[in-house]
């Protein structure tokens, strides 16, 4: 199995987990500001391109990366706080959150991991706390990989 179809078959059980349609993982590029996607779910064509690279601090997943912590959107629909771009709202996700992928005993953001579902949904800590360790171990992977 390829790298990439091991990443697709863990987002999947991911969503599952978290009865998501969609999921974003992404890694920081060696610049330190700008997240790659290695993998996506659901995602729709359109928007592969805009998702494809994202600086920190721009959408869901470089606002988890720049902020370091998770940022949720309980209805992507209906943002009106202007982290989720125009464009977000086209994928018919309603509830998301994003997570930043610390390096491991580091707090260098390495990427960042992110679900979300078509009904509008607010994340309790539970589900946040379980995708931060969810991410904790893609960031042993993501070492083991450099």
């Amino acid at each position: 199995m390829e790298l990439n179809d091991t990443w697709a078959a863990r987002l999947g059980e991911i969503l599952a987990e978290f009865n998501c349609q969609t999921g974003t993982l992404h890694r920081t590029l060696p610049d330190g500001q700008t997240l790659e996607l290695v993998c996506q779910l659901g995602v729709p064509d359109f928007l592969l391109e805009k998702i494809s690279v994202i600086p920190f601090g721009k959408g869901i997943a470089g606002a988890a990366a720049e902020r370091q912590e998770p940022v949720e959107l309980c209805n992507l629909q209906q943002d009106l706080g202007g982290v989720a771009k125009p464009d977000a709202r086209k994928t018919g996700v309603s509830g998301s959150l994003a997570v930043p992928v610390f390096a491991p005993e580091s707090d260098s953001v390495i990427g960042t991991l992110g679900i979300g579902m078509v009904a509008p949904h607010e994340f309790t800590d539970l589900e946040k706390r379980r995708l931060e360790e969810i991410a904790r171990e893609i960031a042993l992977i993501f070492q083991n990989k450099r």
